[in-house]
């Protein structure tokens, strides 16, 4: 579709509307992202072997720099390192009898996973600090929940979801904070948001508001909207993303409120960004405007002074936008120090407007700095909404029963919502139970959150889907990529985890040439006592991270009855491993060796991995794989690995000579072996130097038992 920019925006289409005269809108056909698809994802698993999913949009590997002027008071621009606890700008100034913005802070901590638990106390009339852990979606898709004065609603850590559903603040409404929250997904069709009100936040005739560290998108109207004389208002640290109508201000012949906007991204949103109509005093600094060449948004107009508004512009930094700053003739706009890069149109400036200083004190970043800051820092973060002593847990369901569905009909859609639920420190078992579906997400499982049983609940393990494609080159939003561990679909760095019944992928597209470190996992786990039951991980290269959470640190891990798929290394890390009656299955590639299995980093003293009454084999050529290598990571000789290989059938893929050299550490000096192996692939004679055998004496010490060391796993 065309990305020529509009005409030049003229006056409303009607009062209260910003769509410019000569203005296209066209539909949003959205692009798969982390939070949600288009359309449901299929996978198709035949022989084992993920297919059908390409790989997901990646962040621009090329972001913009430049260079733009900063007054004395800029500060180098690095996140803070706690983030602020009451706001800043105008919600922070004493007017209307209301002292600054403090939210719920007086008031007790409460902790919501239902719709009904939110509602409830979102509307008291006591002050409420109202945690949201996972995602909650609204029974009528639209409602705007009706918040009351002195209020606090965050997202716990990166959980907090509200789904199909916003919040409204009417009038005389004050001291409310909306923080760390992704509100996301009313939208029904309609582009200009005609047919439905249906906001992510709407204020009407509010006062001390603070709406910071949110991702708002794909509303059906608004993603905020500020109306009918709402003033105190700062708006920080947000993401406004692909969406037509991102922030309209105004609504109002008056010429009263106050409002400051900082340190926001706007990226692919066409218009409203903001439009500001007759706000008495409008304070933009730092935010970070982005219409992205191939997107499917364009942009029709940036920051837009309205009526007889007053705007100082400071610090901001417009990519690829049209009109990137404009002013009508009644109102007035003052610019300093903003970037304009790949823009066309309006950058128009007008009158005196006001000095913010005379109203708050405030540091500037520098605007070169301002795409990098706020691809790293905006949105919601996993150190906001930390849950605080005293909290109390309400409309959850009984300790220990956590589900998760598609659908809604669980406690939460993702998987991950559901792991951020389980409190932290927890002394006792808690099953998180998901529903058939694909689930396209990251989970991790913090070393904080120990105990956690994890089971699919369809008929086979391949109802149940995680699954992610992140690489090890793969770029990371704040810079700098992944690396091999951090690929990880799935990662569990507590203690006493098991899964059971689903399968869990890395469908990285090696194809791809614009990443060279291709290395993606599955699944890593970190942590001791892991067992991993009737599962499946998928990947290519690396898709199964067994590893401890220190060198000095043993960690257990129990696999059976299960699938791991893999070419490279597929098995690695240095935990102490069973892999007991699980299929090890071999995928082709176009070289010579055609892989390895496994590839240990074991600490010397420690055990390694054993595979144990197992399969090995795959539809590769004969003598193509080996079944290991020593990884001494880091190129530490004192690693001692390990691989013992016993009472398994192996396929004629695997070479006679079976164990090879790495990266100049000899095969023969470390720790391999096999027992009683049988199959096309096992070893015709007795011990040799190619295929050292074990002893049936030797084998005694070789067994689960030795490697579990009085750990008895069990079920859950």
């Amino acid at each position: 579709m065309s990305r020529t920019p509009p005409d030049s925006p003229g006056r409303p289409t009607h009062p209260g509307d910003p769509t410019p005269v000569g203005t296209r809108t066209r539909p949003l056909h959205r692009r798969r992202t982390g939070l949600f698809a288009a359309v449901p994802l299929a996978l198709t698993l035949a022989g084992g072997t993920l297919l059908g999913l390409g790989p997901a949009v990646g962040w621009p590997a090329d972001w913009p720099g430049g260079e733009g002027r900063a007054d004395a008071a800029t500060a180098n621009a690095t996140a803070p390192k706690a983030w602020a606890e009451e706001a800043d700008g105008f919600a922070s100034v004493d007017a209307l009898g209301q002292n600054g913005t403090y939210g719920g802070r007086d008031g007790k901590t409460v902790t919501v996973t239902m719709e009904e638990a939110l509602k409830k106390y979102a509307t008291a009339a006591e002050p409420y600090t109202i945690r949201v852990a996972g995602a909650i979606k609204y029974a009528e898709k639209g409602e705007e929940i009706k918040v009351a004065s002195d209020k606090t609603i965050v997202g716990a850590g990166n959980s907090g979801e509200i789904v199909e559903g916003g919040f409204f603040l009417g009038q005389g409404v004050h001291n409310v904070i909306i923080r760390n929250l992704t509100i996301r997904d009313t939208y029904d069709g309609d582009w200009d948001g005609k047919e439905h009100d249906w906001d992510a936040i709407q204020m009407d005739g509010a006062h001390h508001v603070w709406i910071d560290h949110n991702d708002l998108t794909h509303m059906e109207d608004g993603l905020v909207d500020s109306r009918k004389d709402t003033t105190n208002v700062t708006v920080s640290w947000n993401r406004f993303e692909q969406h037509n109508k991102a922030f309209g201000i105004g609504w109002t012949e008056n010429v009263t409120a106050d409002l400051t906007i900082h340190h926001n991204w706007f990226r692919e949103t066409q218009q409203r960004n903001p439009s500001t109509d007759n706000v008495a005093h409008a304070h933009l600094y730092n935010n970070y405007l982005l219409d992205e060449p191939d997107g499917e948004v364009a942009s029709a107009y940036g920051n837009w002074s309205r009526g007889h508004t007053k705007m100082v512009l400071e610090n901001s930094y417009f990519d690829g936008f049209h009109d990137p700053y404009m002013a009508d003739e009644t109102a007035e706009l003052v610019q300093r120090g903003s970037i304009t890069k790949n823009t066309s149109g309006r950058t128009d400036t007008r009158g005196d407007a006001f000095d913010p200083h005379d109203f708050y004190d405030y540091t500037l970043d520098p605007a070169k700095d301002v795409p990098a800051l706020l691809r790293e820092s905006s949105g919601p973060r996993p150190d906001i909404g930390a849950k605080k002593t005293g909290a109390t847990k309400a409309g959850a369901k009984a300790a220990g029963e956590i589900t998760v569905a598609k659908d809604g009909s669980g406690d939460h859609t993702t998987v991950q919502g559901a792991v951020d639920a389980v409190p932290e420190n927890n002394g006792s078992p808690v099953t998180i139970s998901v529903a058939p579906g694909v689930y396209r997400e990251t989970v991790k499982v913090p070393r904080t959150k120990p105990h956690i049983r994890l089971r699919g609940t369809g008929g086979d393990r391949d109802d149940v889907t995680v699954v992610y494609d992140n690489a090890s080159g793969t770029p990371k939003p704040g810079g700098g990529t992944y690396g091999t561990s951090g690929s990880a679909t799935v990662a569990v760095e507590a203690d006493d985890f098991q899964a059971r019944d689903l399968t869990i992928v890395n469908d990285f597209d090696e194809s791809r040439t614009d990443i060279t470190n291709k290395q993606a996992v599955a699944l890593r786990t970190n942590g001791d006592k892991i067992v991993l039951d009737g599962i499946a991980a998928l990947g290519n290269q690396d898709t199964l991270l067994l590893d401890s959470a220190a060198k000095g640190t043993v960690g257990r891990v129990y696999m059976t009855g299960s699938r791991v798929e893999g070419d490279v290394d597929f098995v690695f890390g240095r935990a102490s491993a069973v892999l007991h009656d699980t299929d090890i299955v071999l995928l082709a590639r176009d070289s010579n060796p055609g892989g390895y299995v496994t590839a240990p980093s074991t600490v010397a003293g420690q055990h390694g991995m054993l595979i144990t009454k197992s399969r090995i084999g795959g539809a590769v050529p004969a003598d193509s794989f080996y079944l290991g290598r020593p990884w001494h990571a880091g190129g530490d000789a004192a690693l001692d690995p390990q691989t013992v290989i016993r009472e398994t059938e192996l396929s004629a893929a695997v070479k006679d000579a079976p164990w090879t050299d790495m990266s100049g550490f000899p095969w023969e000096e470390d720790r391999f072996a096999e027992y009683r192996n049988t199959g096309p692939g096992a070893a015709t004679g007795g011990s040799s130097a190619d295929r050292p055998q074990l002893s049936d004496k030797e084998a005694a010490s070789y067994e689960v038992a030795d490697w579990l060391d009085g750990w008895t796993p069990a079920g859950s």
